[in-house]
């Protein structure tokens, strides 16, 4: 009788776990906390796949040949954000099924120039890329770009694997845009990021929070979420995150719906629990980000890194049409 009734609770657990639905996102490593997907999956009794891309190059590429196939929800960059709605491979978003979306601060939303009306996105964070120096190991620098031409740290530091990223760094330590069009222009940023080149270990966008935190890395260039989450307790003096004087990459990084989503009302679901003002606070303080949710400030309980007035010297990365051509072949030069 006992195994009869294990065998029946076996059978109907089984039943339960393959019918629940099964949301697929796809996003940058550690950029959702784990305890914000595992109440998601409570409340809403489904289960949750978080598969990981380490530029929007490699996101980009993948959806494009799924044609927008796979996953349910995706957090693309701005420039990215415009590439794939050229592409046909995002669908418009359900307002109607985000009512969180009214936290939204309209200062932000008016920057997403790459969706001025948000048809096809809802903002997630908003930030800059910036330098984090371990102070442990680098005493005097100064707050600019040119701490990666420093021959005495040359094989302590790493530049991102993010072509965009990169010349638009160079690009704004020379005083231009980070989406010129000027040839001229693009030529010096290259010279600039081969002397830069010469003094870092690598270029790289995955080992690079660990190796700071570690001491492996002394300086290096990222988003400064990554680096902070993984900081231990009462460490955090010894770790300087800057946007260089020159200015730097602004960033606004978007939820969409990608065209082939299976789940497009748990995706909507998603999005919504994502701007509760609450779960909102928790997203912004494990990543040591400004909100870009009005109401969740409220609820924050640390610091931001930086403000949105420090964000003010920074320029949006824009989606540069064909012409992005022309910045690969030039990456390409780089890396080769």
């Amino acid at each position: 009788m006992k195994k009869s009734l294990i065998l029946l609770l076996t059978i109907l657990l089984t039943f339960s776990a393959f019918g629940r639905a099964t949301l697929y996102i796809y996003s940058w490593a550690g950029y959702v906390p784990e305890e914000i997907i595992r109440d998601f999956e409570k409340k809403f009794n489904c289960r949750v796949i978080y598969d990981t891309y380490a530029s929007n190059e490699e996101m980009y590429a993948k959806i494009k040949a799924g044609k927008g196939k796979g996953y349910d929800v995706i957090f693309p960059s701005g420039d990215h954000v415009s590439i794939m709605i050229k592409e046909g491979l995002l669908q418009k978003i359900d307002h109607s099924k985000i009512p969180n979306f009214k936290y939204l601060d309209k200062e932000i939303l008016n920057k997403t120039t790459f969706d001025p009306k948000h048809e096809y996105s809802v903002p997630y964070m908003m930030g800059a890329t910036v330098v984090v120096v371990n102070k442990k190991y680098v005493k005097n620098y100064e707050k600019s770009w040119s701490i990666f031409e420093r021959k005495d740290l040359k094989g302590k530091m790493t530049l991102l694997d993010d072509m965009r990223e990169v010349l638009g760094a160079a690009l704004k330590y020379l005083g231009y845009s980070v989406n010129t069009r000027n040839l001229k222009e693009l030529e010096e940023a290259k010279k600039v990021v081969l002397r830069w080149k010469e003094n870092i270990l690598k270029f790289d966008s995955s080992s690079y929070a660990d190796g700071v935190v570690t001491g492996e890395y002394w300086v290096v260039h990222g988003y400064a979420e990554d680096v902070y989450q993984r900081i231990p307790k009462g460490e955090e003096k010894n770790f300087d995150f800057f946007i260089p004087k020159e200015g730097g990459t602004l960033w606004i990084d978007s939820m969409v719906i990608p065209k082939g989503a299976a789940n497009v009302d748990l995706a909507h679901k998603f999005i919504n629990f994502i701007l509760d003002p609450k779960n909102a606070a928790r997203i912004a303080d494990y990543l040591g980000l400004p909100s870009p949710n009005v109401e969740a400030r409220k609820y924050m309980k640390t610091k931001p890194i930086y403000s949105f007035e420090d964000l003010l010297k920074c320029e949006l990365i824009e989606d540069l049409g064909e012409f992005l051509e022309v910045y690969n072949r030039i990456w390409q030069e780089i890396i080769m």
